[in-house]
């Protein structure tokens, strides 16, 4: 498990951070923290002065046995223990004391985040552990702080991939993770939305997954963006059969159309046409909506007129520009 350092020697100008950072660090939530200092003693060697407490490298390291112990499947009480007094567990004794283990040990150590911020760790971690209420207010945290598009471009993205990757050198052991912060992800997003935006006239985007696809999470957190901006957005989620993908279109005209593809083999280039040509309103005042093709299944696709956003700040902006112009 890594660890956080600073400088050794504990002194007045050592970086001391709060129980919310230390918490984010470890990937619990704060609220665990705060029951581990109460209940076991395992809370800041040393106060500060005011009513917030401040942790040091040497606390942190504390804390981060405990995690580890813990995972191993050690009952909480006997994990401060040791984790106060700095002992390895005695396996032996660690098989006897739990039944079953838990199935989860590689806690942090075995994800490649590459450069993501820093609370990229602390979701991966509770992830991992299957932690729902650590990994919702690490989520909730994260884009509260960084905004949702930094938060989704540089803590959520980069944390989805180092799982995905888990998984695949894994065979199916991780699959469950993936799932479940998946599951999360979306739930955080409901929540920080605002509620649903009126319509206006030639304002509407709509968003949807291609027919065979079912990735649905970019597209969540797009019309969660556009809503925190104020565009209403029509949302259809996975495998949009062509006929009602069509149909929706001329019943709500949107300015803006999403097709998402995660898989070159389900972007049809074909319908991002057809909806592209579409026509609707009075003789001499016609619209055509504009078609984003969203997701890496549209690499290498040209379609004319169609627009290809790179990323999410860049498909926001694109539908500002249209809504917004």
């Amino acid at each position: 498990m890594d660890t956080y350092r600073v400088d050794d020697q504990d002194t007045d100008t050592q970086v001391r951070l709060t129980t919310g950072e230390v918490a984010r660090r470890l990937g619990v939530a704060p609220t665990t923290v705060r029951s581990w200092d109460r209940r076991y003693r395992l809370g800041p060697d040393a106060h500060t002065g005011g009513k917030h407490r401040r942790w040091t490298a040497a606390d942190v390291a504390r804390l981060e046995r405990m995690c580890a112990l813990t995972a191993t499947g050690l009952a909480p009480a006997e994990a401060a223990r040791l984790a106060l007094i700095g002992e390895r567990p005695d396996p032996a004794r660690t098989r006897r004391e739990t039944a079953p283990p838990r199935p989860v040990r590689d806690i942090g150590g075995g994800l490649q985040l590459g450069d993501s911020r820093q609370e990229a760790k602390g979701v991966a971690r509770a992830a991992l552990r299957l932690d729902a209420v650590a990994l919702d207010e690490l989520l909730a945290a994260a884009i509260e702080e960084h905004g949702l598009i930094d938060a989704w471009t540089e803590v959520v993205v980069p944390t989805l991939q180092a799982v995905g990757r888990k998984w695949e050198r894994s065979g199916e052991r991780y699959v469950e993770v993936e799932h479940f912060l998946s599951w999360h992800i979306s739930g955080v997003l409901r929540r920080v939305a605002p509620p649903t935006v009126a319509d206006r006239p030639g304002a509407v985007t709509l968003l949807a997954c291609v027919p065979g696809e079912n990735h649905t999470l970019p597209l969540e957190v797009l019309s969660a963006a556009l809503a925190q901006r104020g565009i209403p957005v029509r949302m259809f989620g996975g495998a949009v059969p062509v006929e009602s993908l069509v149909a929706a279109v001329r019943r709500t005209g949107p300015a803006a159309v999403g097709l998402w593809a995660q898989s070159r083999t389900t972007a049809s280039r074909p319908l991002a046409q057809h909806v592209a040509a579409m026509e609707w309103g009075v003789r001499g005042a016609r619209r055509k909506p504009v078609v984003m093709a969203l997701g890496p299944g549209w690499a290498g696709q040209t379609v004319a007129g169609l627009r290809r956003p790179t990323g999410l700040a860049e498909a926001v902006a694109a539908v500002e520009a249209l809504v917004h112009p």
